[in-house]
């Protein structure tokens, strides 16, 4: 079953066709336009009420085909996925955030509707499609206290009684400055922040990854007290085809690039930086997980579950129920691929590469670029690729339960 995703257009995507969103989302739906000034920043694919995909064949929305018959289509009565996958384009920074957990989500839903109107946890993975940055989790503690001894003007900021907690290896002191940070008046940041901006364009500063960030998060965000996050959260380069894991509560922003998202389904965000939305900064010190890691433990691995039938397969696996996500590789020598498809359905997005999709009892689909397929639970548990001889490789992400075992 063919779907188009739903573009959404967010001030901090790609404009027009350069963003890789525009050009799946106008591979997917020829009726598309793409306005050279218009930021799209994502491509939704699931049955999420704020953006449910839509049958190709009759232009229903995927919710509704999905609550017309849930067992046929996901194999149970719950009437909708557990799951929704995005595709994002990302120009300028999107905000310093967490989720919260399933409780937390409930809660605040239940207390300030208006604000958090999704009561469902948010946990994510993204899979970079392109070379692409993130700020994710706390630095290691000594690494925070360098650059804070490197850097007068967030000492004058934090006071002398919290880089003397840094001094004594204090276990607090991470959540202490951290929470200084955050709660410094506006006056105070904005000084802290153009004294480190006239530092950096002076002859003396070294150039630096960091000092590159924050000069480009400056020139974005202006006096924003994001800005000031990248001292204390890990500042990750992910190649193609790595990925990063988004528990509940882990700090994080993406920064520029484009990546495959999977998620629970949810719209669920806590901010407290880099945005002009609104900020609710309690909450996220409320939440937030002090757990301070190397940049690289927060990168998170697939598994080749099936090395035998599905060589080309590599699955994430999140330690959730709600989402999976297979990135399906294969080279066109290999003529012929089988892919699996769980008891509950998944959601097949073609990245690249020509191949002919074949269902038993179905019609055959051709896939190429931004072709979107629903594989309900009723079309069984095997598909087969026949791939274009001699064509470029087939690449495709396929969004699922995490009923795994």
């Amino acid at each position: 079953m063919e779907i188009i995703g739903k573009v959404m257009c967010y001030d901090w995507g790609k404009l027009g066709q350069q963003s890789f969103v525009a050009q799946l989302a106008q591979a997917n739906n020829d009726q598309l336009e793409v306005k050279p000034d218009c930021p799209y920043a994502e491509l939704w694919m699931g049955d999420h009420v704020n953006g449910p995909a839509t049958v190709k064949r009759d232009g229903k929305g995927l919710d509704e085909t999905i609550r017309a018959d849930p067992v046929g289509m996901i194999g149970s009565a719950a009437g909708r996925l557990p799951f929704l996958l995005k595709v994002l384009s990302i120009r300028k920074a999107l905000s310093v955030q967490v989720h919260p957990d399933k409780v937390e989500a409930e809660k605040l839903h239940r207390q300030f509707p208006d604000i958090y109107k999704d009561p469902n946890h948010k946990p994510e993975l993204a899979i970079a499609l392109t070379d692409f940055q993130a700020l994710c989790g706390f630095r290691p503690y000594a690494e925070i206290g360098d650059l804070l001894q490197k850097s007068p003007e967030l000492q004058e900021l934090l006071g002398e009684s919290v880089l003397t907690k840094f001094a004594a290896t204090d276990e607090s002191a991470v959540k202490i400055a951290y929470e200084q940070l955050m709660h410094s008046g506006p006056d105070a940041v904005q000084r802290c922040i153009e004294r480190i901006a006239d530092r950096m364009r002076s002859a003396d500063t070294e150039p630096s990854e960091l000092g590159d960030l924050f000069q480009r998060l400056y020139a974005d965000f202006g006096c924003d007290v994001g800005v000031l996050s990248i001292y204390f959260l890990n500042y990750l380069r992910l190649k193609p085809g790595q990925a990063i894991y988004l528990a509940a509560n882990v700090p994080h922003a993406y920064l520029d690039g484009d990546c495959v998202e999977c998620m629970a389904c949810s719209d669920n965000v806590v901010r407290a930086g880099l945005t002009p939305k609104f900020k609710d900064v309690d909450t996220l010190l409320r939440l937030v997980a002090y757990d301070c890691r190397p940049g690289d433990a927060m990168l998170f691995q697939p598994t080749l579950l099936n090395l035998l039938e599905e060589p080309f397969t590599r699955t994430f696996l999140p330690p959730v129920p709600d989402f999976a996500v297979a990135e399906i590789s294969v080279p066109s020598r290999v003529g012929e691929y089988s892919v699996s498809n769980p008891a509950h359905g998944s959601i097949l997005l073609v990245v690249g590469g020509k191949a002919k999709l074949t269902i038993a009892g179905s019609d055959e689909i051709m896939l190429s670029m931004g072709k979107i397929v629903f594989l309900p639970s009723s079309v069984g548990r095997k598909v087969l690729l026949v791939l274009e001889e001699a064509g470029e490789p087939f690449l495709a992400f396929q969004a699922m339960a995490n009923d795994f075992e």
